[in-house]
């Protein structure tokens, strides 16, 4: 039985979603470089970039004829698919990483801190032209990023309007390619009780993170592009210093659970291997679409 070509290209964007969530709730992969390799970024990006005030404007009005042109224009279709793949992929693997974080502490964040250097690395290897400007923005962003990094030991609680809050930072962060939404949650100290509320499906909870996630792209995401095309190389710089300096974070809280060196060294260099294998998916994609 052949299936007809709306479902079949639906059941893709599906199964990209599947991957896309399964690497954003991992600290360090970022689910926008599997929207990237896949080959959808440029349409997710277009679709959450059409999202404006003519929407709310249109419904307000009850005008039917513009409604439809801008959710035709913003994609609405593949955005819910992709959404429900994302979503299936956050249920299916919350409760693992929590068995994880619970069980084998000190491997599991070594092969995140694997993850975070080696995409940092891939990050800065992105800059066309290293100038003083670049060296003092990765400088900045290291400083930031390490004093960041000593917000998890900080008790900021789990309230309704700091999930939200994280919510806008991560969804932000996840749709870029290279930046993890999941380290921008683990950093804020929101990670392992997100998993949590995930796994017990808490609604409010999920519902607020989610919530602000929305309101930060639609807040930020043209300011994101802009400042990426504009300052591509200082931007590339100071995220890539906000990764390096923030991953004090992973240490401490590895070395909290037990002996980093030697014990976690070879899941170290698994997470480097796996961004590794991404970045190299990524460049030859990329080397295939020139």
């Amino acid at each position: 039985m052949n299936l007809r070509p709306d479902l079949r290209e639906y059941a893709g964007i599906y199964l990209r979603g599947l991957m896309m969530g399964a690497c954003d709730i991992i600290p360090g992969v970022s689910g926008g470089t599997i929207a990237l390799i896949t080959g959808i970024y440029e349409r997710l990006v277009g679709a959450i970039g059409s999202i404006d005030l003519n929407l709310a404007k249109d419904l307000l009005r009850g005008d039917t004829v513009a409604l439809r042109a801008d959710l035709e224009r913003i994609d609405i279709p593949f955005l819910i698919v992709l959404l429900a793949g994302i979503s299936t992929a956050f249920l299916l693997m919350s409760g693992v990483i929590l068995t994880l974080l619970a069980d084998y502490a000190v491997e599991t964040y070594s092969f995140f801190l694997g993850l975070i250097f080696a995409s940092a690395i891939a990050i800065f290897l992105d800059i066309r032209s290293h100038s003083h400007a670049t060296v003092a923005f990765l400088f900045i962003g290291a400083v930031v990023g390490y004093l960041i990094g000593g917000l998890g030991h900080m008790d900021i609680g789990h309230s309704l309007p700091i999930l939200f809050f994280t919510g806008m930072a991560a969804l932000c962060a996840m749709i870029l390619p290279g930046i993890s939404g999941a380290y921008i949650t683990l950093v804020l100290n929101q990670y392992e009780f997100m998993l949590a509320a995930l796994r017990a499906f808490l609604l409010p909870e999920i519902i607020a993170y989610i919530a602000g996630g929305v309101t930060g792209l639609l807040l930020f995401v043209k300011a994101l592009k802009y400042l990426l095309s504009t300052y591509h190389g200082l931007m590339l710089a100071l995220l890539t210093g906000l990764m390096l300096g923030s991953a004090r974070m992973l240490w401490e809280r590895g070395m909290a659970a037990g002996e980093m060196l030697p014990g976690g060294l070879i899941f170290f260099l698994a997470g480097l291997v796996v961004v590794g294998a991404v970045e190299y998916a990524k460049r030859r994609y990329q080397a295939n679409t020139a």
